[in-house]
């Protein structure tokens, strides 16, 4: 297992090195994690200790990359962009807002300026009555959905009241029409292939607007 956990760590210290913290803080946790485990099936005394010091000086470098994304947080200063290439498969909403959606989070603000497939609503009458179903259907679950409309809406965005605020280039349109309904993808979004579209993420300390 020595040959995944370099490899790992060396990807590791090259995203470090591009300042791509949040990746390489990523790759750090789990190079370590497979560094334990090469420490705990390892004999050699002389190795042993010598991964000892490696895994501490990548914790430490971890620990030092884990705060400042949070000093990032903290100031509003934090961004993260995710590029989706087309007709790549795995990027469900799940997958996107899983990470940010805790238990601190009470609302979420939607915003998109421009609904026409049929899957979202075409047409004003039709949108309102798609919009009150999902309303009715939300409400069961205990959670309130309130719609308004905008003519001077221009931009895509996702907030959640944790500070997280998510902007998608298509909005959450992303995703191609599934070629029939019994294909993969159909119901599992993470099999489903997607347009090409960036995902930028920020974190910000006030996101609801006065």
């Amino acid at each position: 297992m020595e040959d995944p956990a370099v490899s790992v760590l060396k990807r590791a210290v090259e995203l470090d090195l591009a300042s791509r913290f949040q990746e390489s803080l990523v790759c750090y946790q789990e190079g370590i994690d497979l560094l334990l485990k090469v420490l705990k099936a390892t004999k050699d005394e002389k190795k042993k200790n010598h991964y000892r010091d490696k895994i501490s000086d990548y914790m430490n470098r971890a620990e030092d990359i884990k705060k400042y994304l949070e000093k990032e947080k903290e100031d509003g200063k934090y961004h993260k962009q995710i590029k989706i290439e087309e007709n790549t498969k795995g990027f469900s909403y799940e997958k996107l807002f899983q990470e940010y959606l805790n238990e601190t989070v009470t609302e979420v603000w939607v915003e998109d300026p421009y609904i026409r497939h049929v899957h979202q609503g075409s047409g004003k009458s039709q949108q309102m009555s798609a919009l009150e179903e999902i309303q009715q259907s939300l409400k069961n679950f205990g959670v309130t959905l309130d719609v308004s409309y905008s003519s001077s809406i221009h931009d895509r965005e996702i907030r959640f009241n944790n500070g997280w605020m998510i902007k998608i280039g298509r909005g959450l349109d992303y995703f191609k029409k599934p070629q029939g309904r019994f294909c993969l993808g159909y119901c599992d979004f993470d099999l489903r292939p997607c347009h090409e579209t960036t995902v930028d993420i920020f974190h910000i300390k006030h996101t609801k607007k006065t």
